[in-house]
């Protein structure tokens, strides 16, 4: 383990959650950017952090980095009140906040070694072999001499990474981690995500890049105007929003609309050959027994549940195009 930075007996995390706050609250002046915020990461998760423009994302990631003082609350970060416990915990925390700055004339490594020339917890003995492992863990060591200015968008935002993987992190806290990428450079980000967590680091990640963070996180925490409007395991959050739709092709749709009614689902709409409708608590398995035992001919039967973006979109008004 690198000189300075906490030993591994000291890195394991024994609490359930790596990110905890109570109540947290920012006002500038008389606008409240956010109110009275209850966020819970779980140790482990990869959690998706989702508002539109202007919801209180970037201030409560600066609020838990202990950039911006809070107005009240608290913030509990690896199990330690912050900003009391900020020394000790800061140095086992990696963030990219509103993107990357890197000098455009050094190259990759030389990036990296000034910034790590920067941290007083680090070793400069092994600071060589550590900038070469965090370049490998994010595929940039073959363009670690090239410099920054010829690097793609994507590699910028995996040297950004690198730079807060110098040392042992147990969070890592991304903002916007895949703004302004094409969708090579989205995919880059995302396995690294899925790898970062894989290995046992909890990632919290602000993105607007709702099929993104469908296919990412774990769990996810939606803001609206500086209020948290929903949070929990994907599937939990979507239980909890916009209804599943069952769809039946049939080419006896008067029937089939009448089988659906009389079984209690609401909602039933039927067009040619399609009848759909809101199954509520009936199982989807007795719906396609009571088809049949009615002698409605099943082409197909599907339950359509609600995207992200769908729950989304019921929870805050916005569209998939936004960011924050």
């Amino acid at each position: 383990m690198t000189e300075g930075y906490p030993a591994p007996a000291a890195r394991v995390i024994t609490t359930e959650s790596a990110v905890v706050t109570w109540g947290l609250t920012k006002r500038f002046g008389a606008q409240t950017v956010v109110d009275g915020l209850d966020l819970r990461v779980p140790t482990g998760a990869v959690y998706g952090f989702l508002g539109p423009n202007g919801s209180g994302k970037t201030t409560t990631i600066r609020m838990l980095l202990g950039l911006v003082g809070a107005t009240s609350g608290r913030v509990e970060l690896l199990g330690r009140e912050m900003p009391a416990g900020a020394a000790e915990v800061l140095p086992r925390v990696g963030s990219l906040v509103e993107g990357p700055a890197f000098h455009p004339y050094l190259s990759g490594r030389a990036n990296l070694a000034r910034l790590d020339a920067a941290d007083r917890y680090a070793d400069p003995g092994s600071s060589a072999a550590r900038i070469d492992a965090a370049l490998d863990r994010v595929g940039l060591l073959a363009a670690a001499r090239k410099r920054y200015r010829a690097y793609s968008l994507g590699m910028r935002q995996r040297l950004a990474i690198a730079a807060a993987l110098l040392a042992p992190r147990d969070l890592l806290i991304l903002d916007e981690p895949t703004n302004g990428l094409d969708p090579q450079g989205t995919r880059e980000v995302r396995h690294l995500v899925a790898s970062l967590a894989a290995d046992g680091t909890t990632v919290l990640v602000s993105s607007h890049l709702l099929g993104e963070v469908e296919q990412m996180c774990s769990h996810v925490g939606v803001m609206r105007e500086g209020r948290l409007v929903a949070q929990g395991t994907v599937s939990e959050v979507r239980a909890a929003g916009a209804a599943s739709v069952v769809e039946v092709l049939t080419g006896q749709p008067d029937l089939a609309a009448e089988v659906l009614t009389g079984m209690g689902l609401t909602g039933v709409t039927r067009r040619p050959s399609r009848v759909t409708a809101a199954p509520g608590d009936t199982a989807p398995e007795r719906i396609v027994a009571g088809l049949v035992a009615a002698g409605v001919g099943v082409r197909s039967f599907s339950v359509q549940s609600p995207s992200l973006e769908d729950l989304f979109v019921a929870l805050t008004g916005e569209g998939f195009d936004v960011s924050g």
